[in-house]
């Protein structure tokens, strides 16, 4: 039924398949950016706070029943640590995202989005009620000139991202300003920056010194965190709205309950030990920036030529021991290898030895 479109990416170097890659490569590839995925203490931690229940699971949407202790004792957690008012744990930052765009713009408001969002927020933004439209946070008179003629009536909306992921690049805190002047409710999608950058690891707001005032946060257990499922964090007033209106809360199962208790313990064990791991993080970005490298996160994309190109050097660093992303259009623009800079100096410098090997880069 679909032989020509498969033929089609295959010949483009598009054509993409699951793979379970060997436990003895040095995983460059993963977004685990601490390494907390691998942490038999959190393991250990979170079963003990799961074994003060009688159930290990849900078992229902969070409105029914299958809200929890688990669930609650998080959200009170995050929102204090963030400085919110309230939070909403959800089961997937793609959820949030689905949430946070299909509810909260009604009829009349605006929907502004950064051209380079998460997919997951491009989508969602095809359900949301109000206008859309795009800009660069790059080009502040693009951005300041729709907020202008966003002009009075409905509400506005701006989502941006603390950290991309492509680029791991940090959003600008201009952009941000720009945003709030305007009295616009910032959305920021803190997945790749949270426990990575900010005095006190706790994302691109914390970095940039942003009051909570009229900003909305969506933050994920997975990435820095080692888990998976996320959670919103905002004002009373837009969490009990989300509660009511938001279909990727009101009919999925609520959120596994292991895996926000090991989210509840690795930003614990983050927290605590925030001033050791800000330490390491500038020691692999210093290793990358020796080797020619920079970025402002632990995220560092490497240009290729072309998707075939992507995948050859891929495989080559197989080779050589380690495991890359080849992050290929439509997902970007220019392909490029995906390297995530979790391992130690050592580690890191044999990396960029055996990266100059790879040809056919940009």
């Amino acid at each position: 039924m679909y032989e020509k479109e498969l033929e089609a990416l295959k010949a483009k170097g598009r054509l993409r398949k699951r793979r379970v890659f060997s436990s003895n490569l040095v995983d460059l590839a993963s977004n685990d950016y601490l390494r907390l995925a691998h942490s038999g203490t959190l393991f250990e931690r979170a079963i003990k706070r799961l074994r003060r229940y009688d159930a290990f699971a849900p078992k229902a949407s969070q409105l029914v029943n299958g809200y929890h202790p688990i669930h609650r004792d998080f959200e009170r957690f995050a929102a204090k640590l963030h400085g919110f008012e309230s939070a909403l744990v959800v089961g997937s930052g793609f959820l949030g995202n689905l949430a946070l765009f299909e509810t909260l713009p009604r009829k009349g408001d605006l929907l502004l989005i950064d051209e380079e969002y998460h997919a997951s927020g491009m989508l969602a933004a095809k359900l949301t009620h109000g206008k859309t439209a795009f800009f660069s946070r790059k080009d502040e008179t693009d951005l300041r000139r729709k907020l202008e003629r966003s002009g009075k009536g409905g509400r506005v909306f701006a989502a941006i991202e603390g950290v991309y992921s492509m680029s791991g690049a940090i959003v600008e805190k201009s952009a941000i300003e720009t945003i709030k002047a305007f009295d616009a409710t910032l959305i920021i999608d803190e997945a790749h920056s949270g426990g990575v950058i900010g005095e006190n690891l706790l994302g691109a707001l914390d970095f940039h010194g942003i009051s909570r005032e009229n900003v909305v946060r969506l933050g994920t257990f997975g990435k820095a965190f080692g888990s998976y499922g996320a959670y919103i964090a905002a004002s009373k007033e837009i969490v009990a709205f989300l509660e009511n209106r938001a279909k990727s809360v009101i009919y999925s199962t609520a959120p596994s309950l292991f895996d926000v208790a090991y989210a509840f313990e690795a930003q614990k064990w983050v927290w605590s030990r925030r001033k050791l791991i800000a330490k390491a993080i500038r020691d692999a970005k210093s290793v990358a920036e020796q080797n020619g490298y920079k970025t402002d996160s632990l995220i560092l994309p490497i240009a290729m030529k072309s998707d075939k190109a992507a995948m050859a050097a891929q495989r080559k660093l197989q080779k050589e021991g380690f495991l890359v992303g080849a992050i290929r259009r439509p997902s970007v623009k220019t392909p490029q290898l995906r390297a995530i800079l979790r391992e130690n100096a050592a580690v890191l410098k044999r990396f960029f030895a055996a990266l100059q090997t790879v040809a056919d880069r940009a």
